[in-house]
């Protein structure tokens, strides 16, 4: 959707903190025929008055590869990105430091053939390629959509995922995971089986109150709050990062 001018100058906020230095750990770039969000839309939203000195981009599937092998398709969006994060290198939009990180995709369904996929995105961005994310998102009921990666159920638990997944620490890699509160334990069986490995738990998991969660706010509250903590455990290497979409 375009965005509206007048509805958001209905509320203006003054950061409490305007020194601050901020590293915006989670946000997405695209540009559809309907929707644009690049460096300047970015730009305009990190400027509204905080020290918003770096960020990371996740993947959100924008600019695929149009050929080429289906597995590298993912690998146009890390090559998009980092074009955009020397834009803003140049200094010539400002001190932020946009795409300092970028988190892209790969298939970990691949096994260990996901090996070559991650060698690609470090290719294409050498410097700013710092890990993947591949979304788990899924429920049984049709009133909540899945994750834009189409994922099977009980994805963190798939043995080729997995196999997939120990290959990241080969290359010093992080794991963004994108889930649903149902969906936590599958979190935790796959941080206490990979605790070497540094995983970025989005959206705070995921609490669901539409479909059969409507009307459960309590219930569901009780129930993520009990499994975060059991995830929370794990390591010490497991983050959480949330943002607005």
């Amino acid at each position: 959707m375009p965005v509206n001018p007048e509805w958001l100058e209905l509320t203006k906020e003054k950061p409490i903190e305007p020194e601050l230095p901020i590293c915006d750990p989670h946000h997405h770039l695209w540009d559809y025929p309907e929707s644009r969000y690049l460096l300047d839309e970015l730009l305009e939203d990190t400027g509204s008055g905080h020290n918003v000195q770096e960020t990371v981009f996740l993947e959100c599937s924008s600019m695929y590869r149009k050929g080429g092998l289906h597995e590298m398709k993912p690998v146009g969006e890390t090559e998009f990105v980092q074009d955009i994060a020397a834009q803003s290198a140049s200094g010539q939009y400002g001190p932020t430091n946009v795409a300092a990180g970028i988190v892209s995709f790969a298939n970990l369904l691949l096994g260990t053939k996901v090996a070559s996929v991650l060698e690609a995105h470090q290719a294409a961005s050498p410097n700013r390629f710092r890990g993947i994310r591949h979304s788990c998102s899924w429920d049984e009921s049709p009133a909540i959509r899945v994750s834009h990666s189409n994922p099977p159920r009980e994805l963190y638990l798939n043995s080729k995922f997995r196999e997939g997944f120990a290959v990241l620490r080969r290359y010093d890699l992080t794991f963004d995971a994108w889930l649903f509160h149902p969906q936590i334990p599958e979190l935790v069986s796959l941080a206490r089986s990979f605790p070497e490995t540094t995983i970025i738990c989005d959206h705070l998991a995921g609490p669901l109150g539409i479909g059969p969660y409507a009307d459960k706010r309590e219930e569901v509250f009780q129930l993520w709050n009990e499994r975060v903590g059991y995830l929370s455990q794990c390591g010490g290497q497991t983050g959480w990062f949330s943002d607005g979409d």
